[in-house]
């Protein structure tokens, strides 16, 4: 997830909710509903599995470009009862890992879970393989009465020129475990064991990255610059061993997608992924970095407005000079459900079932994986959510993040197992729109002025953090993948970075050289290669989609609430139109850059 901004939310908000909810919402999650004791029935659980796969490929030789489509229906029922029955069992592993990834146990289960699920998928490669062989004259017949499942079997066949035999799959997806699969997890486990140490009020402290990372946002410049300096100290530390991982995930990212699957650019592999074309992403980007000059004058003005001279990386993120709390978990629970029911009863009793139900774990604790997540399982089944919270204010918008994802599952929850998760920029909707329903809560209920300088200046940290920033990721990869290719090392990838990040920053504010480190602290880049545009995309289509909601008031909600109900059973640039967004159109994303212009100037007449 990305970096999230500080929220004052020393407002009263209504009583209404607060007087309705009593209750001490639980900060650990409850993983039970998932399976039943899956470690020790482990086999009984794969043999249900197995059996269902086994009964699938027992219809292989039915199948014919000309074969009645209630056979087709009947398969595709198939595939979605294993595909869920996988997906609990394999969430469970992960979740169990999440909490703890030190512990040797749930690292041992999630192994053995990746190694038998990769066997049995393996053993169903033969149906996509065959379903990309059908005429399209067939294949329109037989997709006739699929409903919800017609854009998964669209999808599959959109693979058709990238795919492999069948053995190769095989291959491949066994390699991946013992590959890539392996080396993200080796990523996760070194990350997540490192421990920093600080200073604070003259007591040297040792912490973990998410404990650090408050540090990076505190009022005392000394700290911030201090916190910044040792979290690149320790990862600096391992950049030979974390460099190498990332030039192994790059060159196997390559060799599969470039040289196997004969993709044009290591880029088109995740566009053709998100089903979003090559044109929107490169124009999308380039908007991005055309704009990058009001990013940088927003920043001159928050160095005026918070007295930072000289203005550094080092303190983009400084606090207003309002002060700052320490939220309890309880309290934080209660303003983003009110903030939501605002909006949208309806969005707020969902977002409510997720933490009555415990898919909530919140805590920070030693080893436990960093940053923030949700993990939306199948339909009809309530997502779980990962946080670190700290009690800052701005793991507040986090949580209305995350729940913004969980309500958008639920709400698609009518939808297949292959179509209720939207693609990657579709999916960062709800999410955002969540933290700008918590934003804007917290603006309208607060007549201070300073107090509303200070949230204004969290609402532009935030756009900057997951809309620029994130460009500027997916801009430094396209870089990264093609110096890789030719034989780059580390410290080549770190001197791009830097001169990257300056060139974001332009002359005005300084970077330190401590930031060439930067990328190795960003999972999505080794995880998710290209991945990190889909943030700045979902945060320019909320800010347009939030414009609308201003304009058009409580008659926008429904018409929301359709596009997020649609999961990802249609093209996202289907989904789009039918709001009026062009997403190949220049004129569109800079319409975003104009609404966050608007802000910076509205922030400068308050000078």
């Amino acid at each position: 997830m990305p970096v999230k901004t500080s929220r004052n939310t020393s407002t009263k908000h209504k009583t209404s909710s607060l007087k309705r909810q009593k209750l001490t919402y639980s900060e650990r999650w409850d993983l039970s509903h998932l399976a039943e004791k899956p470690v020790e029935r482990f086999e009984s659980l794969l043999a249900e599995i197995e059996s269902k796969v086994a009964q699938f490929e027992s219809a292989r030789t039915q199948l014919s470009p000309t074969m009645e489509a209630s056979v087709l229906r009947s398969l595709l029922t198939l595939s979605e009862e294993i595909a869920a029955a996988a997906s609990k069992i394999g969430a469970y592993a992960y979740l169990w890992f999440s909490e703890n990834t030190k512990d040797l146990a749930a690292r041992s289960f999630k192994t053995k879970v990746e190694e038998r699920l990769t066997a049995l998928q393996n053993r169903l490669v033969f149906f996509d393989l065959w379903w990309q062989s059908v005429d399209q004259d067939n294949a329109r017949r037989l997709m006739a009465g699929t409903g919800t499942l017609r854009y998964h079997l669209e999808t599959i066949r959109r693979f058709q020129p990238h795919t492999l035999s069948e053995p190769e799959e095989k291959i491949v997806n066994i390699k991946n475990i013992t590959g890539r699969s392996a080396v993200q997890s080796l990523y996760d486990i070194v990350t997540n064991a490192f421990t920093f140490t600080l200073t604070v009020n003259g007591k040297r402290k040792s912490m973990t990255r998410e404990e650090l990372t408050s540090y990076l946002r505190h009022a005392q410049g000394r700290l911030r610059e201090a916190a910044y300096r040792e979290l690149y100290r320790v990862y600096a530390d391992q950049h030979d061993l974390l460099g190498e991982l990332y030039k192994t995930l790059v060159n196997d990212w390559k060799a599969e997608n470039l040289q196997l699957r004969r993709f044009a650019s290591p880029i088109a592999t995740r566009n053709l992924g998100n089903d979003i074309p090559d044109a929107a992403v490169a124009s999308l980007l380039k908007v991005c970095q055309k704009n990058a000059g009001i990013f940088q004058h927003y920043f001159r003005i928050k160095a005026r407005l918070c007295k930072i001279k000289p203005m550094s990386r080092y303190h983009i993120y400084a606090p207003h000079r309002t002060k700052q709390k320490s939220y309890r978990y309880q309290d934080a629970v209660r303003m983003v459900l009110e903030a939501y029911r605002g909006f949208s009863p309806q969005l707020a009793d969902l977002a409510e079932r997720v933490v009555h139900e415990r898919h909530i774990d919140a805590r920070t604790r030693p080893g436990k994986i960093g940053g923030a997540y949700c993990y939306s399982v199948v339909p009809n089944m309530t997502p779980y959510v990962l946080l670190n919270f700290t009690g800052e204010a701005r793991d507040i918008a986090t949580m209305a993040h995350e729940l913004g994802h969980a309500v958008h599952g639920i709400l698609a929850a009518k939808h297949s197992i292959f179509t209720f998760h939207s693609t990657l920029p579709l999916a960062e909707t709800a999410s955002v729109f969540g933290e700008r329903i918590l934003s804007d809560a917290l603006m309208n209920q607060e007549r201070d002025k300073k107090v509303r300088q200070g949230l204004l200046l969290n609402q532009l940290d935030d756009i900057y953090a997951t809309v620029l920033r994130q460009a500027y990721f997916v801009q430094f990869e396209n870089k990264a993948h093609e110096m890789i290719a030719q034989g780059a090392t580390v410290e080549d990838l770190a001197n791009t970075y830097l001169a990257e990040v300056r060139q974001q920053f332009g002359k005005g504010i300084k970077v330190p050289e401590e930031f060439q480190w930067e990328w190795l602290t960003i999972p999505h880049i080794f995880a998710s290669p290209f991945y990190c545009y889909a943030y700045s995309f979902g945060n320019l289509l909320v800010l347009a989609l939030y414009r609308m909601y201003q304009k058009e008031g409580a008659s926008f909600v429904p018409k929301y609430l359709d596009l997020l109900s649609t999961g990802g059973s249609e093209a996202p640039q289907t989904i789009l139109a039918k709001v009026g967004v062009d997403m190949a159109s220049e004129e569109f994303w800079q319409s975003g850059f104009d609404t966050i212009r608007e802000m910076v100037d509205q922030l400068e007449q308050t000078l």
